[in-house]
């Protein structure tokens, strides 16, 4: 395979990690999701165990992700919130054993808390993913810009428990942009330099809502920073299938396709090589010239 590109309407920075490594846009990257919950709306039970997560990353990664999104607190709908210390329990055995097994992977940590934030990167983490965007913890940005860590921003209507509670908007495109815009000048004056911003498919949207955001994608590209599409086998998907996420693969493929052709960056999925092969199919079609 030559070396292709999807472009998008900026150049964006590589991602230089606390390792030292860097993680380059130059073509979209996969994050595969590792949920070691047990109530997680499609996977919740799988993963809890370290030897159960370390095996489903390292198929993730062989499959094509270049990350793996950790998440100890389920943030479905109704998710009732976890304290901090229950997070970690949960968290920092699986940390240490996915660094163990392969010291090269790269893990983004999905947490609302500042001080979880700080010990799973203390612990190995290299990413700290926020579905708050830093409205549940009034220190997250100034702990992350502390941790020099790149941290994703995403949107989200309310809180896990509430955000799906009749979620109201004028024009969802321009409320979600706003706040993005917003929180990332917040962030970076606390000294977060390195953003990655997420609409928040699911997060406090009804389904008009999220598939008006995904038609309008290509407006956050004025941010100026990468964009994260997580559509991954949600209620967009199944709603109008009229399937449950376990039967969502199709949809999801559908939904990243869009995504891609819209400017995302990066994809958070459950399935890694789906989503490979989707950005390689996408990156020829708008590139037909493209050596393979």
């Amino acid at each position: 395979m030559g070396t292709t590109t999807i472009h998008t309407a900026n150049r964006l920075l590589p991602l230089k990690l606390l390792n030292g490594r860097e993680l380059s846009f130059d073509m979209p990257l996969v994050m595969g999701i590792v949920n070691i919950t047990p109530d997680s709306f499609y996977d919740g039970g799988k993963y809890e165990s370290p030897e159960d997560a370390v095996a489903q990353a390292n198929k993730l990664v062989a499959e094509g992700a270049a990350i793996i999104d950790v998440g100890a607190a389920s943030t479905r709908p109704n998710a009732v919130f976890l304290k901090p210390e229950e997070e970690l329990k949960r968290l920092l055995p699986v940390l240490d054993a996915l660094i163990k097994s392969n010291p090269e992977i790269i893990i983004s940590v999905d947490t609302f808390h500042a001080e979880v934030a700080k010990k799973v990167v203390e612990h190995g983490a290299s990413i700290i993913n926020d579905v708050s965007g830093g409205t549940m913890d009034d220190t997250m940005f100034k702990t992350v810009g502390k941790l020099k860590a790149p941290y994703i921003l995403m949107h989200m209507q309310g809180t896990p428990e509430t955000m799906q509670h009749n979620p109201t908007y004028e024009d969802v495109t321009k409320e979600v942009y706003n706040f993005l815009s917003a929180q990332v000048d917040k962030a970076r004056y606390f000294g977060v330099k390195q953003i990655i911003v997420d609409t928040g498919f699911g997060f406090g949207k009804t389904v008009e809502h999220n598939y008006t955001l995904l038609h309008n994608l290509g407006t956050f590209r004025r941010l100026g920073l990468p964009i994260l599409a997580g559509v991954s086998r949600k209620s967009m998907v199944n709603k109008v299938l009229k399937t449950k996420a376990q039967n969502a693969l199709t949809g999801t493929i559908a939904l990243n396709t869009i995504a891609l052709l819209q400017g995302a960056n990066i994809l958070r999925v459950h399935d890694a090589k789906e989503a490979k092969e989707v950005i390689k199919i996408v990156n020829q079609y708008l590139y037909p010239s493209t050596e393979v």
